[in-house]
Order: C-alpha cells, then sequence, then structure tokens
C-alpha cells in the first residue's frame, strides 16, 4: 500500500466520502440521533478549529476520554485534521491511573464525557500541563462545554500538512501487568488497517451497518467504529453504555446490523442469556471476535443460533488491529487463522530461532501499522519493538497448513514436568463442560514446589459441577499431565478494563 508522503489521516476518511457523493448517506447512529457524512465532516472542521481557537499547537498532545457518542469521531478526527494529536483513554479506569497517563502524556486538553467528570475532579488543577477541561455533554459548572464550542468555531477547516510519519494519535496499552504504556502511532496506520484487513479479509462494504461492543478507545474498537467504516463509507451504530448482552441485543434487533465485533467473554454471556434473540430478527453476515482466544465451543454455538461463523483473530495496541484472523469461509476452529496479507509473521524459541511446524514459540511480527515506540519508556520500546519486528509477547503454533493457534502469553506458559503446556489449551477443554461459562488457568506449585496447572472456574447460572467432574472432563479431551490438578469455584475473574483476564492476580 501507498500512502502519499503528505497525508492527514482526518483529512483522507472523512473526505474520500464526500468526494464519492456519500454527503447525505448516514455515517453515524448514536444514543441521540443520527448524522450523516457531511454533517460529520462539518462537526470534525469545527472541533479542529476549536482546539486551534483554544491555543493548541501541533504535535501537542489532547486527552480524550469520551463514551462512544459522535463527539469522539468529532473529537478525535478534529484533533488529527489539525496535527494535534489525541490520546485515548480508556473510560473505565480509576483517578490514579488517569493521574499517570494525563502526567506522562502532558496533554494540555482533557475532552470528557459528562458521566465520567467526576473521576477527574480530584486532578483538576494539580496537573502542570493540563490547561482547558472540555465537556462533552449538557451540564458542567465552571467547565468549557464541546458542544458550545463546536458552535462558535468556524465550519471550515485548512488542514494542518502533516506527513504520512508524523505522529497522528497514541492509545495506552491496557497491559495485565505493569503501568501502562503510551503506544505512539503514526497518521498512515489507520487507513491501512482498512486496506490490508477489514476490506480483503473481513469484506468490509459501502452497504454495511456496523456495530462493535468493542470502544473506540480500545484499538480492536477504533478499526471496528471508526477507521473500517469511513475507509467504505459504511454506517456504525454507537452505544455509550457498558456492552451488556441486553444491551447488545437491543443494538442488533433495532438496528440490524451486518458487521458484528466483540469479544469472547462477551459472546459466553450472551450464548447463556435467554434474551438472545431469534435468528430471523438479526440481519448480520458477518461476526469477529479478538482480546483471547476464541475457544470452538462458542464458536459452533453462536453459529448454531445465527448462521454467522464467527472470524477470530489476532490484534495488539502495538500493531493497532489485527495481524491474523479467520477468513469467511475458511474458519478453522481452534485457531487463529493466516497471517494477514502484509504482515509477516515468525514463532521463535527463547534463543531467536525460529521454531519448526508445530512448536511452541513467541509470535512476532512485522508489518506497516507497528507503532514507532512507547513514549518515555526507551527499554521497553527497544525490547518490544526490534527493528522491522515487534514482539508480541503471545506463544503460539503453526501447523502443516499454515493455520496459527494461541498458546498463551509467554509470561503465562506453565512448563509441567519440563513440557509446555498452554494455558489457553486448558482453558478452552473447561469451557467445553456444559457447566463452565468461563475459567482461567494458572501455575500452582505442588508440595514438592513443581508447578501444576490451577483452574479457576466461574459456572453458568444455576448449573452444577464438581471439581473431580471436571477434571475428568479435561482428561478426557487433554493429554493427562495437562489436567489442573485443582479446580477452584469463584463469582467472577479479575480482568482489565477491556475484558482480559488477569491472570497475576490468580497467581498468589
Amino acid at each position: 500500500m501507498s500512502i502519499p508522503r503528505e497525508y492527514n489521516a482526518a483529512v483522507d476518511l472523512v473526505e474520500r466520502n464526500l468526494k464519492a457523493g456519500r454527503a447525505a448517506k448516514t455515517a453515524y447512529i448514536d444514543d441521540s440521533g443520527r448524522y450523516t457524512y457531511a454533517e460529520l465532516a462539518e462537526r470534525v472542521d469545527r472541533a479542529a478549529n476549536a482546539l486551534v481557537d483554544l491555543g493548541i499547537k501541533r504535535e501537542e498532545r489532547i486527552a480524550l476520554a469520551l463514551l462512544d457518542t459522535i463527539d469522539f469521531p468529532a473529537a478525535f478526527l478534529g484533533a488529527i485534521k489539525a496535527g494535534i494529536v489525541p490520546v485515548a483513554l480508556n473510560t473505565l479506569l480509576t483517578t490514579p491511573d488517569y493521574d499517570y497517563m494525563l502526567r506522562d502524556s502532558r496533554a494540555q486538553v482533557l475532552v470528557v464525557s459528562e458521566p465520567l467528570l467526576k473521576t477527574f475532579l480530584p486532578l483538576l488543577g494539580i496537573l502542570p500541563d493540563l490547561k482547558h477541561v472540555i465537556v462533552a455533554g449538557k451540564d458542567a459548572p465552571g467547565h468549557l462545554l464541546f458542544s458550545d464550542l463546536l458552535n462558535k468555531a468556524g465550519t471550515e477547516c485548512v488542514a494542518a500538512p502533516t506527513l504520512c510519519d508524523d505522529i497522528c494519535f497514541w492509545l495506552y496499552s491496557s497491559g495485565s501487568t505493569g503501568a501502562p504504556k503510551g503506544t505512539v502511532h503514526l497518521h498512515s496506520h489507520l487507513i491501512l488497517t482498512a486496506d490490508l484487513y477489514a476490506i480483503p479479509v473481513l469484506g468490509i462494504r459501502e452497504s454495511d451497518i456496523v456495530f462493535s461492543a468493542a470502544k473506540l478507545f480500545f484499538a480492536y474498537g477504533l478499526g471496528n467504529g471508526l477507521t473500517f467504516p469511513l475507509a467504505v463509507g459504511a454506517t456504525t451504530v454507537l452505544m455509550a453504555e457498558r456492552p451488556t448482552p441486553d444491551a447488545v441485543f437491543k443494538r442488533l434487533v433495532d438496528h440490524k446490523p451486518t458487521i458484528f465485533y466483540g469479544v469472547p467473554t462477551l459472546y459466553a454471556g450472551m450464548l447463556v442469556s435467554p434474551n438472545f434473540p431469534k435468528k430471523e430478527a438479526l440481519a448480520l453476515r458477518v461476526g469477529t471476535s479478538a482480546g483471547e482466544a476464541l475457544p470452538p465451543e462458542i464458536l459452533k454455538r453462536f453459529a448454531e443460533r445465527t448462521g454467522v461463523e464467527l472470524l477470530d483473530g489476532i490484534g495488539s495496541t502495538e500493531m493497532l488491529h489485527i495481524f491474523i484472523s479467520n477468513r469467511p469461509g475458511d474458519v478453522k476452529a481452534g485457531t487463529t487463522g493466516k497471517p494477514v496479507p502484509g504482515y509477516q509473521m515468525r514463532l521463535v524459541d527463547e534463543q531467536g530461532n525460529e521454531v519448526k511446524p508445530g512448536e511452541l514459540g513467541e509470535l512476532q511480527i512485522s508489518g506497516p501499522t507497528s507503532a514507532i515506540m512507547y513514549w518515555n519508556q526507551r527499554e521497553k520500546t527497544k525490547n518490544t519493538f526490534q527493528g522491522p519486528w515487534t514482539k508480541s509477547g503471545d506463544k503460539y503454533t503453526m501447523d502443516e497448513q499454515g493455520y496459527y493457534a494461541y498458546g498463551g502469553r509467554s509470561d503465562d506458559m506453565l512448563k509441567v514436568g519440563g513440557i509446555y503446556v498452554s494455558p489457553a489449551e486448558v482453558e478452552a477443554a473447561l469451557v467445553s463442560h456444559q457447566s463452565v461459562l468461563e475459567c482461567a488457568v494458572v501455575g500452582h506449585e505442588d508440595a514438592d514446589k513443581l508447578v501444576k496447572p490451577k483452574a479457576f472456574v466461574v459456572l453458568k447460572p444455576d448449573a452444577k459441577a464438581t471439581a473431580d467432574e471436571l477434571k475428568a472432563h479435561v482428561k478426557s479431551k487433554l493429554a493427562p499431565y495437562k489436567y489442573p490438578r485443582w479446580v477452584e469455584f469463584v463469582a467472577e475473574l479479575p480482568k482489565t478494563a477491556t475484558g482480559k483476564i488477569q491472570r497475576f492476580k490468580l497467581r498468589g
């Protein structure tokens, strides 16, 4: 893919739709209304002008803590058009998390949704770089209102003369351990994820209505709900509230999206809900799954209920979106599929040597959407971004046909009797039991200080199972040495705000 040297990502994503005659077509549907591509373009220009009017300069950062409404694409793309760098923040975090991120990014402006403002109040007035707080909502005494700033700003904006290699935006990695890392992406990266994955692999097209349960602040959701639909002129449904099964069902039925993007934990919750819609109430033609490995049982049950095969894939904050994926018509259960064209993979052992097909190795990726660094984290940058290769921290195997199968995080892998055991493999076996909703497997030392698998299990509502029953079930599915020696039943599993299981919290 060739991106021009002089290039502004916001200009490309918005104006390609106006040039294609889509000005009157619906770009976004949120909880408050519908917005055409012409209205989106005007909001983006007004947001860009409003930021410039506040004195924010090119390459300075602004933080966005926004729920999924029309205000997110307006503020995000408006900043980019002005050459200002938006830093999208997870909306589910705590005040200390935001304190760290705002100080680390040195954001000059915070644009925050009104319901989230209370979390930031203890920080206001003590952050040395934060000059303005803009509230997206109706009532925020003492603060600027985003709607007021848009109304006052000019309707036409001359884009900043950015280059394809200019810094465009940041995302903070959710990371299951340690402080979040500011992951820095370029102007060229957004459209490349659409050109390499969304159009040729996912098959998104102008006629699609898309809905992502993964939020826009998350790398997965940003592609799903902003980059991909804008790249082809599709329509996007946004939902501000938390993606509970019932909230998701309402949008699937009311707005009839044709593409739905979710995560395995959500799919599991949807499938056990008594409110799962009938097939004829849906308009889905494709669904995707990412964030964690998709158990074959969930893939099978979702297809039975909807007639749609979920496309499991893997992406990362560092690579921006999916770089290995199953394809429509080519779904191999229990695998993440094959590399997305434009990306190269290698699997290496602890010495950095490539492993043979069928052997477990650490996954490394080479592709044009890799972040350039972690902000102010030189050692972590050098460790992750190694020349053209980006270390994923994930263990994978590749079979003779070229399909990749997830084997857990590098720091989650267990060595049992000198043999690597993948927690993901044991988890998949447990989840195939009819009573298990979700589970996590970690290493636990026995009386001899030898590491063996231990399972933390959440049962489905009203379901029953004993530890011995689940151990026997795993033994019937996998090599005997892989079964969990201990099974602990819990009400819920600890997770990051983006829904990834925090296994380190279970290792105590």
